[in-house]
């Protein structure tokens, strides 16, 4: 029922802003009008997104994921969504949201889902406090790919780091105060997270609340976090942040958290996995590069000690192969059920230890304005495996933008992306923005 209501409220929205006549007035006053700051925006698009996969039927997660299917080589899906926002301010109140309606095909069949990303009320009485409270997602860290101290926000997708991430339903609090040099402002946010079956189950086990604060410094014209968090689940937390101009071309960037209370995957003498609890550091160190030909690189190294080392990972895939070839031979799913039930589809983005990112973009090539082509890679540090994604994208026409994009994974037997359920994939995006 709750998708449903909120899927007729993103279509009412969307259509009325669709469709309304445009009237434009040439007359002065009017035009004055027309350009003042309204106390209401709303905006979103609708996209189609049709995707191609070429199956990896050797890899462990082929058979994990599709072993009780007829899928053979490849695979296609097809994708489209509305996605709308939109705020109002009244005195010192105001209001967000952002929703979206998805529905998607493949070979399992189809279905739709509607997703309040974000929708919260904020009262700011003064330049120096604000108070958001509801369902909100906070753009903590420095990083591009990675966000180590993101302590309060789902993790991103590194093969598409700009999509709008679900927020947590919370309450936060913001001081902040501007002074003059060196130290130019600072900020103080306190975040509340309650938990409950209802509400930020899949933050926190335990059903109380967490808590996280975060202090922001722009200091010799350098962005500086310090944040903290703390939860009976999660337990203690601490992170440290830094992003700098060293040159107007140039920004650099990293990020250093320290967490207690971990799960880490364990082998034991049986040649099984056991969740171990461990404390673990997450780092990250980047570089933001733009030269004279429009040409952005960004360069990104990532390390997470919490992360599954190598033998860890063969144990898990061996796991999966023995399951399949008893299935095979007996008929029972029983065994690959329960990997998948515990977390076996290795659905985390980036399960290991060392990464490195690099992303090649280049604007405007050979005088084509509007066109934007860039690759991807990232590399697995310690399994050698990797994947490679070439894109191109045009926004000449107005409202309108179209993405090509493809996704190449390398790897050898029992590596990361040498065991993924697919070795290539293909997807056209076409978003109109209204």
């Amino acid at each position: 029922m709750k998708k449903i209501i909120l899927a007729l409220l993103i279509i009412t929205l969307s259509s009325s802003f669709l469709f309304a006549d445009e009237d434009y007035s040439f007359d002065e006053k009017e035009f004055l009008n027309e350009i003042e700051k309204k106390p209401y925006r709303f905006g979103g698009f609708v996209e189609l997104r049709p995707v191609e996969s070429w199956l990896n039927k050797e890899g462990s997660l082929y058979k994990l994921n599709y072993y009780d299917s007829d899928v053979n080589y490849r695979t296609e899906e097809y994708n489209g969504s509305v996605k709308a926002d939109g705020s109002i301010e009244y005195g010192l109140f105001a209001a967000y949201a952002k929703g979206s309606i998805e529905g998607w095909r493949d070979y399992r069949g189809n279905d739709w889902d509607a997703t309040l990303y974000e929708g919260y009320a904020s009262f700011a009485p003064s330049d120096f406090f604000r108070l958001n409270a509801g369902k909100e997602s906070l753009k903590w860290g420095k990083g591009y790919a990675w966000n180590p101290t993101a302590f309060v926000t789902r993790p991103k997708n590194t093969d598409d780091p700009e999509l709008d991430l679900e927020g947590y339903y919370l309450a936060r609090f913001e001081f902040i105060k501007s002074f003059s040099d060196p130290l130019k402002t600072v900020s103080f946010t306190p975040v509340f997270i309650p938990v409950s079956d209802d509400i930020n189950d899949d933050y926190a086990k335990d059903q109380d609340y967490e808590a996280a604060a975060k202090i922001y410094l722009l200091f010799f014209d350098t962005d500086l976090d310090f944040v903290y968090s703390y939860g009976k689940t999660n337990k203690s937390r601490y992170g440290f942040g830094f992003s700098r101009n060293i040159l107007s071309n140039i920004e650099i960037h990293g990020e250093a958290a320290y967490l207690t209370n971990v799960q880490k995957a364990e082998v034991t003498g049986s040649n099984t996995l056991k969740m171990q609890s461990s404390n673990a550091g997450v780092y990250l160190a980047g570089v933001r590069y733009l030269n004279e030909h429009d040409t952005t690189f960004i360069v990104e190294y990532f390390y997470n000690s919490a992360g599954r080392n190598e033998e860890v990972m063969k144990v898990f895939y061996t796991n999966i192969d023995d399951a399949y070839d008893y299935y095979n031979s007996t008929g029972d799913s029983t065994r690959l059920n329960k990997i998948k039930s515990g977390g076996g589809s290795n659905s985390q983005s980036n399960p290991m230890i060392n990464y490195s990112y690099i992303r090649i973009s280049q604007k405007d090539p050979f005088d084509i304005l509007y066109l934007t082509p860039a690759i991807t890679w990232i590399f697995n540090i310690d399994d050698k495996s990797f994947s490679l994604s070439p894109e191109i994208a045009y926004n000449g026409i107005t409202n309108l933008d179209i993405r090509l994009k493809a996704n190449f994974l390398f790897g050898n037997e029992y590596s990361e992306f040498g065991e993924k359920p697919f070795c290539a994939k293909a997807e056209l995006r076409l978003r109109y923005s209204f």
